[in-house]
């Protein structure tokens, strides 16, 4: 099969020396433009640091189920938005190649992978689950934004057999989210703790399917705890 074409990204370069990485999944029928201005609106600055470089990447549009087969840009088909139906793992797991190319793109530049981190909002949420727990445990962390994993998950399949240890997941959840429930995150976190993940969930009163500042200021602090300034190496 061909290699898939290279994700279209928007960038945020660091403005001083580039150490680390984070790359940020859009949610459904969004694309990295859309998420990166998205941030820039709440914040009313783009989510900016002076060692970490961000990567929005966008998905290639692909027809959607629960959109009636049209064609959006989504990580990975679903068979419907519900917790209890089965995974579409062969959209997953055929994303999870196009991102590990984006990730090898960082290796490249010379980014070690314990100083990448990735995440997202909804279902780049649940792609940066799937991405870190079953394909690239080394990575920094991992964060989610009002996403969630399907019941019998790969994720949870994938860490029964695991031995080794897991990247830290930051997870954020509003309490009025009506299109993926409050309770379907919750559970998402007590199944990944039960499996020896690290992992944290922020919860947000009347916040609906959506992002809010206090929740974007939380992140910035984590992933600046998890990816710090590096000391500039004095025999280069």
């Amino acid at each position: 099969m061909a290699a898939p074409a290279a994700l279209q990204r928007s960038v945020v370069s660091p403005a001083g020396r580039h150490t680390a990485s984070l790359i940020f999944l859009h949610g459904s029928g969004d694309t990295g433009q859309g998420a990166r201005t998205w941030i820039k609106q709440i914040l009313n600055q783009d989510m900016a640091f002076q060692h970490i470089k961000v990567i929005y990447p966008t998905a290639p549009a692909r027809p959607y189920t629960p959109m009636k087969g049209a064609f959006s840009t989504v990580w990975f088909d679903r068979y419907k938005i519900s917790n209890d139906s089965p995974e579409h793992i062969e959209s997953i797991d055929s994303m999870c190649q196009g991102l590990t190319d984006l990730i090898n793109d960082e290796i490249k530049n010379g980014i070690a992978k314990n100083r990448i981190l990735i995440g997202g909002f909804s279902m780049g949420g649940g792609m940066a689950m799937h991405l870190a727990y079953r394909f690239h445990q080394d990575l920094a962390g991992v964060f989610a934004l009002s996403s969630f994993l399907n019941k019998d998950s790969a994720v949870y399949q994938a860490l029964k057999r695991n031995q080794s240890v897991l990247p830290e997941l930051f997870q954020c959840h509003g309490t009025a989210d009506e299109l993926v429930l409050y309770s379907w995150g919750e559970e998402t976190n007590k199944m990944l703790k039960s499996l020896g993940v690290s992992a944290s969930l922020h919860t947000f009163p009347n916040l609906n399917h959506e992002l809010s500042r206090t929740e974007i200021e939380k992140l910035k602090t984590w992933i600046v705890k998890k990816l710090p300034v590096e000391a500039a190496k004095t025999n280069e």
